[in-house]
């Protein structure tokens, strides 16, 4: 049984810190956006020839990808899926409550048995602030949602992705609402969506009417740790900051004034200091993009600007990958 999922990317509209709790996980509300560009993640199952109870130690995860640095094992976000996926087939108490109740009776508490064989094709750039991997994570989590029968709803593949990461049940919401594949299973289900407001340690997601636009990305050859950009804000005073009420009320009118003006992400006061190579591509993107928005991601290194057809978007593209070889013209989906 094979499926094939699109891994699909996402952008920051506005990205605000609102305080820290008291084990240090930063408490944030930001407007999530889903983008066109994507990675492909293509799975196998071959089940066992057994028809006894297995254990999980029956099951074989084999994790391939077209970037050789990647992790193949359980450092993968894709693999660390397919196992929280096999511990809610099993009915495993430390699964997702709600998920792992019905997933165990309708699988008959019986662990997968067999290969599983996960070949992702990246396109995505990595650790550059756009869920690439994260995406990668919530594929897995839909893929065998459906290849083992398990019948998971939105909501459960949701709580499912928020082990592994802020980021994941976005992305498992964005691959619902865009795949194929997956449309008719979600059809109806609000939580389908292109574009979130997400509040609390970013897995308390809202949907939102999403941002209609063409846009251009790029990401400097460097890395950004997600972790020092948080703590680092800590220390700085942050003067401009996103009106997330009156961005939202934008998005519902199609009003780009009310929205851009609102697209700020406070992680810039960290990431701009600290690496001049993303100052320099956020000023070039400005310079191509005119009074458009531009904005980093994420904590970054990548920059976006919105623009206003595909032949300006490939036009900027051209010569911002003069400057970083990972640029791209693309859009958003809605």
């Amino acid at each position: 049984m094979d499926i094939q999922l699109k891994s699909y990317a996402k952008i920051n509209l506005s990205l605000d810190v609102k305080g820290v709790t008291d084990d240090g996980m930063h408490l944030v509300e930001m407007v999530m956006q889903q983008i066109l560009l994507c990675d492909e993640v293509a799975m196998r199952w071959t089940p066992a020839e057994t028809d006894g109870a297995a254990g999980p130690d029956t099951l074989q995860i084999n994790l391939k990808t077209n970037r050789s640095y990647l992790p193949t094992d359980e450092r993968n976000l894709a693999y660390q899926a397919a196992l929280v996926m096999r511990d809610i087939a099993a009915g495993d108490g430390n699964a997702t409550e709600g998920a792992a109740a019905e997933a165990a009776a309708s699988a008959e508490k019986r662990a997968p048995a067999g290969t599983l064989d996960i070949n992702i094709r990246k396109r995505i750039p990595v650790a550059a602030g756009l869920a690439g991997g994260s995406g990668n994570g919530a594929a897995v989590l839909h893929g065998l949602n459906v290849l083992w029968g398990l019948d998971l709803s939105l909501r459960q593949l949701c709580d499912a992705g928020a082990k592994l990461g802020s980021d994941v049940p976005f992305c498992v919401m964005g691959q619902a609402a865009e795949n194929e594949a997956l449309k008719n299973r979600f059809a109806g289900d609000p939580l389908a969506c292109h574009c979130a407001l997400a509040t609390g340690t970013g897995t308390d997601l809202v949907p939102l009417k999403g941002l209609k636009s063409h846009i251009v990305l790029s990401k400097p050859p460097i890395s950004v740790s997600t972790a020092k950009a948080y703590q680092g804000i800590d220390h700085i005073e942050i003067k401009t900051r996103p009106n997330t009420g009156e961005l939202i009320e934008g998005l519902k009118t199609r009003d780009f004034s009310r929205i851009e003006k609102n697209m700020v992400n406070v992680l810039e006061n960290y990431t701009l200091m600290e690496y001049p190579t993303v100052v320099y591509t956020k000023n070039k993107m400005q310079e191509l993009c005119g009074e458009r928005a531009v904005l980093m991601s994420g904590s970054g290194p990548s920059v976006y600007g919105l623009t206003d057809s595909i032949r300006q978007s490939r036009s900027i593209c051209d010569e911002m990958l003069k400057l970083n070889r990972e640029s791209f013209w693309t859009r958003t989906t809605y």
